[in-house]
């Protein structure tokens, strides 16, 4: 029997399974509330965020109403700028992004916050 080739996430799979992240993160739910919101398990939460599971459209209704926002805002359709929200859409999904972002809000304008952007900008050329 041969092996069966590996598939590759369908973009659109992908991008609505961050727009989920990001919103479920936003409105402090963990996996396992939205998945007992929804009616399914926290591993298929997870598996819809990846992109690796498709969404139906009954269970995207029921994730859009868990998490207040219209069905169309899972793909993009409530923005004119959908490409620039994808952008930060993947950004926010990257494991601690949100809360970075959330104590960076908090911090004081000015000084306080150029030297977090330059402390975290020198990050990026060290060596890992």
């Amino acid at each position: 029997m041969a092996n069966k080739p590996e598939t590759v996430a369908d973009p659109i799979d992908v991008a609505v399974g961050a727009r989920i992240r990001l919103l479920r993160k936003v409105r402090g739910l963990s996996q396992q509330a939205l998945a007992e919101a929804a009616g399914v398990t926290f591993q298929q939460i997870q598996k819809y965020e990846r992109g690796a599971n498709r969404v139906s459209a009954s269970m995207l209704t029921r994730i859009a109403r868990t998490l207040d926002v219209p069905v169309a805002e899972m793909f993009g359709e409530s923005t004119a700028n959908s490409g620039a929200v994808d952008e930060v859409a993947a950004l926010l999904a990257e494991p601690g992004a949100l809360e970075l972002l959330k104590a960076y809000a908090v911090l004081p304008k000015g000084v306080s916050r150029s030297a977090l952007v330059e402390f975290v900008r020198s990050l990026r050329s060290q060596p890992i």
